[in-house]
């Protein structure tokens, strides 16, 4: 019988569970789709014993793969900043889980940023005041779900999958999704009094705080699992993410393409975050915190199906080719603000651009201009990092995106620095499954787990400076435009 951890993936509208062996290979998987309620415009928000049912029923199916098997220890990743509260006794939800996409407490947030609390919480914190963090959430929970603030619990979705899985003996998360909160003191490593009441959040209905990798507790009364497997990771999805790309050293990070992108970058300390970015806690070992900067991207991939259509392509892949009959887009630019500019800019009011156009324009040029914009929001973000005195280092990608050749020579071109496609897929669970390994010996120590982590050829940059140079100027210029009508 094989030795495996059990990774759960809990995401926005999947939650998977794989199971991972000594080598690093995934043994076995399952997935269960995961409902997302819009009650109203700006509002998203997820039952919670609706994941906890599609938690089970991933479990099951993974399970039923692979009979000979032994579930040493299990490990959390989810979706972060989602938050919901409970009650203590009976366990029953009080109320819905608000996702991070909700935005019903924007006014709030607006509020208390133009009363001037933001510079001191981000300073605390490393993250703005924004409708995306939960505590005004859970103000808006307490005072529409909750006649009380005693005797209940406030947490991610970490915290209620462990609550779930100890069968309500457990209420933990992890310092990764304590500092996602906006009510963890970055500093002193424990939850913030004074933030606590600025947002209206009662301290004593937090959960503890433990390492990434740590034994939170064992199952208990589960349908799925037997009792007494040790719970033993729980961490954010980007986080575990980076964890699972082996990014232990300071200025290793990763770029995720998807939708938007997710861009990290570890630091050897707390860092307030320079403009536009944001500071977080990677994940902690052994007592011992790895903080790192963020940026998020609102529209990346996304962007060409677009463009494909715009142009009269089939798909993705027709565009990508047509991108490359060409050797520079002659000037033009697409700037895809189509919800927004995300980091490191964020104005929301922004909107896309089309820019550069002349006579000599066909479409193979503008099918480039969307496949660079891929690689010049990424640049942004680390000309950002850059300026603060940060230097790169390791830099993997992984995502739909990174699988073509193309795109990631683009991206180390603009960026000046190498890039290391990941060859597996599912890094956010395998970061999991690392960090309860280590917890229970499983994986004796970071060196071993370097080793298991696959990766493709490393994609160096090809590009002259001073056409680099001048794909920035002109990206720059663009930028400006998004926001000219404002």
């Amino acid at each position: 019988m094989r030795n495996v951890i059990l990774a759960i993936d809990e995401g926005t509208t999947n939650c998977k569970a794989i199971l991972i062996s000594e080598t690093g290979k995934i043994v076995a998987s399952g997935s269960s789709a995961v409902p997302i309620e819009y009650p109203q415009p700006g509002w998203v928000q997820q039952d919670a014993q609706a994941i906890w049912q599609a938690t089970q029923r991933a479990i099951a199916t993974c399970l039923q793969q692979a009979p000979d098997t032994k579930i040493t220890a299990l490990g959390i990743s989810n979706q972060r900043e989602s938050i919901m509260i409970w009650d203590r006794s009976s366990g029953e939800p009080l109320g819905p889980i608000l996702t991070w996409q909700c935005r019903r407490t924007a006014p709030e947030c607006q509020a208390l940023k133009a009363e001037g609390y933001e510079a001191n919480v981000i300073a605390l914190t490393g993250l703005p005041i924004d409708p995306l963090f939960p505590p005004t959430k859970i103000a808006w929970l307490l005072q529409h779900h909750s006649t009380r603030i005693k005797n209940i619990c406030v947490g991610t979705v970490d915290s209620w999958l462990i609550w779930k899985l100890s069968g309500g003996q457990v209420h933990a998360t992890d310092q990764s999704n304590a500092a996602r909160t906006q009510l963890f003191n970055l500093v002193k490593g424990a939850w913030d009094a004074d933030l606590c009441d600025l947002f209206g959040v009662p301290i004593d209905s937090l959960p503890k705080v433990q390492d990434s990798s740590h034994i939170f507790g064992e199952t208990a009364g589960t349908t799925v699992l037997p009792d007494g497997i040790p719970i033993a990771s729980a961490i954010g999805d980007s986080h575990a993410a980076l964890f699972g790309h082996g990014a232990f050293g300071p200025g290793d990070g990763k770029i995720t393409f998807g939708t938007g992108s997710s861009v990290m970058m570890t630091l050897p300390t707390f860092s307030a975050p320079p403009k536009g970015l944001t500071t977080t806690i990677a994940w902690s070992l052994n007592g011992q915190s790895t903080f790192a900067f963020e940026g998020n991207i609102l529209v990346s991939a996304s962007i060409f199906p677009w463009a494909a259509k715009l142009l009269g392509l089939k798909d993705v892949s027709e565009l990508l080719e047509l991108a490359q009959t060409v050797d520079s887009t002659q000037g033009a630019c697409l700037v895809p603000a189509h919800v927004g500019l995300g980091a490191p800019h964020w104005v929301p009011e922004a909107r896309g651009v089309i820019s550069g156009l002349s006579f000599v324009t066909e479409p193979a040029h503008l099918a480039r201009a969307a496949a660079e914009s891929l690689a010049q929001q990424v640049s942004d973000i680390f000309d950002v990092v850059n300026s603060s005195g940060r230097t790169p280092g390791q830099l993997s990608v992984d995502g739909g995106p990174s699988e073509n050749r193309f795109l990631m020579q683009l991206v180390a071109d603009l960026l000046a620095h190498p890039v290391t496609p990941c060859r597996n897929s599912e890094t956010s669970a395998i970061g999991a499954a690392f960090l309860a390994g280590l917890a229970t010996g499983f994986w004796p120590d970071l060196s071993s787990l370097r080793t298991l982590v696959l990766r493709d050829a490393t994609i160096t940059s090809k590009m002259s400076e001073t056409t680099r140079n001048g794909l920035r100027k002109n990206w720059q210029q663009a930028i400006v435009r998004t926001t000219l009508s404002l």
